[in-house]
């Protein structure tokens, strides 16, 4: 049952070792403090330490340094803040990663956990018309449903053929009861792999997530100047909780005017995108609802690099954390596809480096027909639900009504486009095909690769393809 948004400050304490040793411990403000300080006194460490009154904290940290006073937001980079963000939706919990990218944090898996209507986050907090209110909690409810019928064709198909999970024989044939309960979570998993896609993006999750106060407050200015109301109401609830940390450091957390207007850019030009003819995948007479991928690369390598260059730039790469080449470091590299479905943007959204665009104009609705080992028309009938839902939120944004995103399901299909370097997106493609890595999210990550290969094919080989140790 959804009982509300909720955002919870967890503070770091000292460890044993660290109390034993007699090492300081501060609050995110003493720290950003006693860091600031080293930017306009050479007096060390303990002479600042010195300063704190171990009986007003608080109070301390004007003493150290006065960071009201100090222009530059650097200051609050040293204040590391975690807080726990309880039920808010699949969609707000992907845009706080996009306005998060060097975070560290985690969130409900819809991979390992079964959803249930009753975590849906209500109408009234997404901002839904009530004039369509009785539409979209019929779509709601639908997509639930096929959600659930959707997982037990899965569960039960597996559980038919275990090896369809590569469920290792020696495994199955275990008797014991720790063999038989990997052998069920392996189902289980295979199961959610494929079903998830009919769970709506209006569905609750959890997420937590640890940066700077200076991130925190970036993500409460775009927050606070969104227009839809579950983002406002978050921003709210972070400020307030982030008061609790380093109440110093706030001045800036407020609606921003230049990020109220270049957020309802963006999303008048996604309006402007979904005014165009919808695609075939998404049309009512369609019989097939997903669009083809259709991946593309760009890369963009320092002048007089050749091919064999970037090959010597793989010798000591042993493993996906190893060394790479400065000229692989020196590459761009754009990627992505006209097509990928909301479930692995969330995924690829969080790596954390370069820039990400992904136009929320729903393109198509997939959902693991290609996964079938022979054609069902029960199961493939399931598809109209998407293919509805996804073409109804692409018109309430083409009508410029913006709460048309929380019509959408995990399925539903938008263009995606990272840009890196090549370091970082050869590291990208050897976690995202490794044992145990999602089927379709490898499969995106193949379909890049190969064409990697085509403009470099003396790395083939030297890249890790599908070497990460299982999830």
């Amino acid at each position: 049952m959804y009982i509300g948004a909720k955002v919870t400050l967890v503070s770091l304490c000292p460890t044993d070792a660290a109390e034993a040793a007699e090492r300081p411990a501060l609050t995110p403000e003493l720290l950003a403090a006693s860091g600031a300080r080293y930017s306009r006194n050479k007096e060390g460490l303990e002479a600042i330490l010195a300063r704190i009154d171990p009986k007003n904290r608080d109070k301390s940290v004007d003493s150290i340094f006065r960071m009201i006073d100090y222009g530059h937001q650097s200051i609050a980079d040293m204040a590391p803040v975690a807080l726990f963000i309880d039920g808010v939706s699949l969609w707000l919990a992907y845009y706080l990663w996009t306005l998060s990218p060097t975070a560290g944090g985690q969130e409900s898996s819809t991979r390992y956990i079964r959803l249930s209507a009753d975590g849906l986050i209500p109408p009234e907090r997404l901002g839904i018309p009530s004039t369509m209110l009785l539409g979209w909690q019929a779509r709601m409810q639908n997509a639930f449903d096929t959600y659930q019928k959707a997982l037990a064709f899965w569960e039960n198909l597996v559980e038919a053929h275990p090896d369809l999970a590569r469920i290792p024989r020696t495994l199955q044939a275990d008797s014991s009861e720790k063999a038989q309960k990997a052998v069920q979570r392996m189902q289980r998993n295979y199961a959610f792999d494929r079903a998830r896609y009919f769970l709506p993006v209006a569905a609750q999750t959890n997420v937590m997530l640890v940066q700077s106060a200076r991130a925190w407050v970036t993500v409460v200015q775009h927050l606070l100047s969104h227009p839809l109301p579950e983002a406002q109401s978050l921003g709210i609830q972070i400020r307030d909780e982030l008061g609790l940390a380093t109440p110093r450091l706030l001045r800036h957390a407020t609606e921003k005017d230049y990020f109220v207007q270049g957020i309802r850019a963006e999303l008048l030009a996604w309006q402007a995108m979904a005014g165009q003819v919808d695609p075939p995948s998404l049309q009512t007479e369609a019989t097939r609802f997903d669009h083809a991928p259709s991946g593309f690369l760009q890369v963009f390598p320092p002048e007089s690099i050749t091919t064999r260059t970037l090959a010597n730039d793989l010798t000591y790469h042993t493993n996906r954390y190893a060394h790479f080449g400065a000229d692989l470091r020196r590459t761009a590299v754009r990627f992505g596809w006209e097509a990928v479905a909301f479930a692995e943007i969330r995924d690829l959204n969080r790596h954390r480096t370069g820039t990400k665009h992904c136009p929320l104009v729903p393109m198509g609705f997939y959902y693991a027909t290609d996964e079938l080992p022979v054609e069902d028309s029960t199961y493939l009938a399931l598809g109209q639900v998407g293919r509805e839902a996804s073409a109804v939120a692409r018109q309430w944004l083409s009508d410029g009504d913006f709460t048309g995103i929380y019509h959408t399901l995990l399925g539903t299909q938008f263009p995606f486009e990272h840009t890196t370097t090549a370091d970082k997106f050869i590291y990208e493609a050897e976690l995202r095909t490794g044992t145990g890595a999602h089927y379709r999210y490898a499969d995106h990550l193949r379909e890049i690769l190969h064409l990697w290969y085509e403009q470099f094919p003396e790395t083939k080989g030297l890249i890790l393809e599908g070497s990460a140790e299982p999830e």
